[in-house]
């Protein structure tokens, strides 16, 4: 019944055993608690968990450089491939400024600035990092992928995803790039450090696939402020392939308020069941490689149109497996009236993420009191 759900795909030469993955999550857990979501997910039946946030530098606690941080990592791909399950590491650079956030920090304190404003702000200093930027920096900062690429390898990645938002995403978009060197300009000298990341990857992991996480922008209505602006898709998206990108994950920009890009079932514009597929088409328009959607996606039976039509090559899936990790092996199995659908209501989601207690569902306290 739900044939294309369960065809398996190739992915840059990876087999996946079905089209459904887990999309990046900043989970905000740690130690056991993380494992166990992980496991869980994993043991549910998507082909796939892609772990975000995965930092290329040096520093933090879980840099891949580091012994803790290199152990935590293989720790997460043997428990996910224990379940029988791919893994894949999202590599990103931060645009953030963290000397200049220091200047808001009384405010914060005082309570006179909010996080709806921080944000805002936080955006006006990666515009000023990303604009200042020597283009020696920005150009080693891009190679550092392909090291960063090696040891998530090691330490038994599947698959390496570069983060299309981010400092990608905002070298990407025309409101942060202000630059006029090689790597600002046009739309190609603003994908030029995307590229490089792409290309640093494939020359240091010459065997691994390596997706691309697409970040859309768009201006009518206006959403998203980092990444690609729709109208450039034609010009950013056979660069990347070119550099060396195997598949591309697409879904709508970031660097605004955070209820867009994790959309709430009453958003005004990203309400309904899979709301950032049309940006899969105008990719799809641009590239023969396959295309992961993503969005509010919950119900079987559209995953499967979507699926079965061609509209997409695989389903990304975030909170739709928080809410019940087993949401593959149930409609697997014929049970699909028994999943707990995703209501997307945010409130134990991104709401926990936003009070620092961590990503849960509304389900799992009525699975507690059980």
């Amino acid at each position: 019944m739900y044939e294309a759900i369960f065809r398996p795909i190739e992915l840059g030469g990876l087999t996946l055993r079905n089209r459904i993955i887990f999309a990046p999550t900043s989970m905000g857990l740690r130690g056991e608690a993380y494992e166990r979501r992980l496991r869980g997910i994993a043991a549910g039946g998507c082909a796939m968990i892609v772990i975000g946030d995965v930092p290329i530098g040096r520093g933090g606690p879980f840099s891949l450089y580091s012994k803790k941080g290199a152990a935590h990592y293989k720790r997460l791909c043997e428990l996910v491939h224990a379940e029988g399950c791919l893994i894949c590491a999202q590599l990103h650079q931060s645009d953030s400024d963290f000397k200049a956030m220091l200047r808001y920090l009384p405010g914060i304190l005082s309570g006179r600035i909010s996080k709806e404003q921080l944000r805002p702000l936080l955006n006006r200093q990666a515009e000023k990092l990303v604009t200042g930027m020597p283009a020696e920096q920005a150009g080693a900062i891009a190679a550092s992928f392909g090291r960063a690429a090696q040891l998530a390898q090691q330490a038994g990645f599947d698959m390496i995803q570069v983060h299309g938002d981010r400092m990608c995403g905002s070298f990407s978009s025309a409101l942060f790039n202000h630059r006029t060197d090689a790597y600002g300009g046009s739309a190609a000298g603003r994908a030029r450090f995307a590229a490089e990341a792409v290309a640093a990857v494939r020359r240091a992991a010459p065997g691994m696939p390596i997706d691309y996480k697409l970040a859309v922008r768009q201006e009518v209505p206006h959403y998203g402020n980092a990444g690609v602006l729709l109208e450039e898709l034609p010009v950013f998206v056979p660069l990347l392939e070119r550099a060396g990108a195997t598949s591309f994950h697409v879904t709508l920009a970031d660097h605004a308020d955070l209820s867009d890009p994790i959309p709430a079932a009453d958003h005004p514009y990203f309400g309904g069941e899979g709301c950032f597929l049309r940006y899969c088409d105008l990719v799809r328009s641009c590239t023969e490689l396959p295309i992961c959607g993503v969005g509010g996606l919950t119900s079987p039976d559209f995953v499967e149109g979507q699926l079965a039509s061609g509209r997409i090559d695989c389903a990304a899936m975030s909170r739709q497996l928080i809410a019940d990790p087993a949401w593959p092996e149930k409609v697997r199995r014929g049970e699909a009236g028994t999943i707990r659908r995703c209501v997307r209501c945010n409130i134990a989601c991104l709401g926990g993420m936003q009070r620092h207690e961590g990503v849960h569902c509304i389900y799992d306290r009525k699975e507690a009191l059980k």
